[in-house]
């Protein structure tokens, strides 16, 4: 494995990008709004295995003293490598200072445990899927 960081939206290849999403099991959209969302972020990180897509993740931030983290996936057959855990490291470090929100996939809250996250007993959302993110289990 040859593992190559990237920050830069330049070059990204949006339907490869929708690809991982869906393949993960995460919200998915047309590429083009992916990249609205991606070009628009604080921070974005993507990971090579050679010229391969392997994985990503963003950041929303007001770049002061909030944040929140989206679209973290790795493709399954490079889960358990520490690509994710890669993925949080460089988006962490462009948000020092800052407190970081996220929404984890149930059954993945664990990993982002690890990471150092904790849940919060305060949290609320308003999801424009509000039935979908209900029946995946986001939301009571």
């Amino acid at each position: 494995m040859s593992i190559e960081i990237k920050y830069s939206c330049n070059g990204i290849d949006w339907n490869h990008l929708a690809g991982i999403l869906k393949r993960v099991g995460m919200a998915h959209h047309t590429p083009e709004i992916h990249a609205k969302a991606f070009q628009a972020s604080h921070t974005t990180v993507f990971i090579f295995d050679n010229d391969k897509m392997i994985g990503f993740g963003r950041a929303i931030s007001d770049g002061a003293y909030q944040a929140a983290i989206y679209d973290c996936a790795v493709l399954p057959e490079y889960q358990g490598q520490k690509i994710g855990s890669l993925i949080m490291e460089h988006i962490l470090k462009q948000l020092e200072g800052c407190n970081v929100l996220l929404y984890a996939a149930p059954g993945k809250e664990g990993f982002y445990e690890k990471q150092g996250f904790r849940r919060m007993k305060t949290g609320m959302a308003k999801f424009v899927t509000e039935e979908s993110m209900r029946e995946k289990g986001f939301i009571e």
